[in-house]
């Protein structure tokens, strides 16, 4: 037994899935994070109860009216399938009789959704982008590099404190990703039908996956096309994708499209529409055009250049991925090429799409939540990059990588330090544009010395909802919110805390153990 844990604690995979495991452990709350959630969450709950989709006390903030008059919820379905078994399981655990005299945010049942599920998602995402960066012939130590950055540089650390549908899509992205490209060296039709169910399971979470789906084959294509591939043996090559991926994208279609049937009594309408009817029956000075009401310009340019929503401030790991793409095109291979450029590609679409949506930032959000998934595919490129050519660049282009790396961390565990709508109440005092990153930085600082009111840092927006006023005012994570809430017994609290402690040592121990283990790796394009 003792030689069998050296081998795994030897083996660099495994040590980069207990930091995926144990860093999805320590950022915890306990809660689901966003309103959004939660709702997908009541979803889940009338799949196996009888309890609705959407409580009337909810309407009009949340659901429309569907068949029956009923309401629904006007979300799809993937998320709420997803937190199925952690959602029976919590539910069980919170009538066990320990837990009978607790009834308090953040609940049992959340808790369990929200650790079993952040867990699972954050180790499937490492196995599965390191997968697909050593298929892009990247090097072990490469690959557990680029993962790490993807795991602790990106906006994946703060939405795997704040469990909304963005990791979840993202892992299914870099699943079909990988298993289509092993299909196009391998000609293995498990792994293409396995890739394109990946993709078609996105469309059940959020219809506007289907760009991702697209986004694999022009993957594919692009590979092809840089390796000089044209005419018949092209055309073969496509003929033989569709055959596959046509049938398996028309079920997930199918399911999607009945299960709005179901609710709306149409196959062929979307929530947006519905929303749009209802929103504007309910306020008819709404313009006829809701909720596509942005100008084009502003949010086409909004998700690059505002200071509260910026992708390049919110992931400064994408401008490294750009800068190198640019500078190493010549020397890079056909299938980094073109997954860098896809993933640029899928950025510029997704903002695209969202342009002119009311609420193109994602609203209650930290960053654009509607394109950071392609954001951090792009950004998975950079340390990989950045590692492998170190010496096809000059130093001055080294060190300013270090620099971009060592500040998209900081910023990324700067996310984690608050509940995120704090500064969108602070913002309603504070006023438009805000510098949101450098208010967060201010916010700890006035936390940590207990100046939030000194520095005019608390308005009456915030002590509208009692449980928001509770949970902005503490660091975010579940040792420090049971302590505010003040509703768990102290014995508990001392545990949780203990536990917490115990954890983030073990992660800066298996850190410590991976970094040694790669540092006996050699750097190459080694797929052994």
């Amino acid at each position: 037994m003792n030689s069998r844990l050296r081998l795994w604690l030897g083996d660099p995979l495994v040590l980069l899935c207990l930091v995926a495991g144990l860093l999805a452990f320590v950022v915890q709350s306990g809660e689901l994070g966003t309103a959004d959630t939660t709702h997908r969450l009541q979803t889940t709950h009338w799949l196996w109860t009888p309890e609705p989709q959407v409580f009337p006390n909810e309407y009009p903030e949340f659901g429309l009216h569907g068949r029956g008059g009923r309401l629904y919820s006007w979300y799809g379905i993937g998320q709420s399938l997803l937190m199925l078994p952690a959602d029976l399981a919590g539910t069980w655990i919170a009538h066990w009789k320990i837990f009978s005299g607790y009834g308090d945010d953040p609940g049992v049942r959340s808790i369990v959704v929200s650790y079993s599920i952040g867990i699972l998602v954050n180790v499937l995402t490492a196995l599965v982008a390191f997968r697909l960066l050593r298929r892009l012939r990247f090097s072990v130590r490469e690959a557990v590099l680029g993962v790490l950055a993807l795991m602790f540089c990106t906006t994946h650390l703060h939405y795997t404190q704040n469990m909304m549908e963005n990791n979840y899509i993202m892992l299914l992205t870099l699943a079909g990703f990988s298993l289509q490209y092993e299909w196009l060296r391998t000609g293995s039709k498990r792994a293409l039908l396995a890739g394109c169910a990946a993709l078609g399971l996105n469309l059940l979470t959020r219809l506007t996956t289907g760009l991702d789906l697209v986004a694999g084959g022009v993957f594919l294509l692009l590979v092809l096309w840089f390796e000089g591939v044209r005419g018949r043996e092209l055309w073969r090559r496509f003929v033989s994708y569709c055959k596959v991926a046509a049938p398996v994208y028309a079920f997930f279609l199918l399911v999607d499209r009945v299960y709005q049937y179901y609710r709306f009594g149409s196959f062929t309408n979307t929530y947006l529409s519905l929303f749009s009817k209802e929103q504007r029956s309910l306020d008819p000075t709404l313009p006829a055009n809701y909720p596509w009401t942005t100008p084009f310009r502003e949010g086409f340019l909004g998700p690059l250049l505002t200071p509260e929503k910026s992708v390049f401030l919110f992931d400064p790991l994408l401008v490294l991925a750009i800068v190198l793409l640019i500078v190493l095109w010549k020397r890079l291979p056909p299938e980094v090429r073109a997954y860098g450029l896809t993933s640029l590609l899928l950025l510029f679409a997704y903002i695209s799409f969202y342009a002119r949506y009311t609420y193109w930032a994602g609203d209650f959000a930290w960053g654009d939540r509607y394109v950071s998934t392609s954001v951090e595919l792009a950004a998975l490129l950079a340390v990989p990059l950045l590692v492998r050519y170190r010496e096809h660049f000059s130093a001055w282009i080294w060190r300013c990588g270090i620099v971009i790396i060592a500040a998209s961390l900081i910023i990324q565990l700067a996310s984690l330090a608050f509940w995120l709508p704090l500064e969108i109440y602070q913002m309603e005092t504070l006023g438009h544009p805000t510098f949101v990153i450098a208010l967060r930085f201010k916010n700890i600082a006035a936390f940590t010395l207990g100046k939030m009111d000194a520095w005019g840092l608390k308005n009456d927006s915030m002590r509208q909802d009692p449980w928001d006023y509770v949970h902005i005012t503490t660091w975010n994570f579940l040792p420090f919110l049971l302590r505010r809430v003040g509703a768990a017994p102290s014995w508990v609290v001392d545990m949780v805390f203990t536990i917490w402690a115990a954890a983030i040592t073990a992660l800066a121990w298996i850190l410590r153990r991976l970094r040694e283990e790669c540092a006996r790796l050699p750097n190459g394009s080694d797929l052994s």
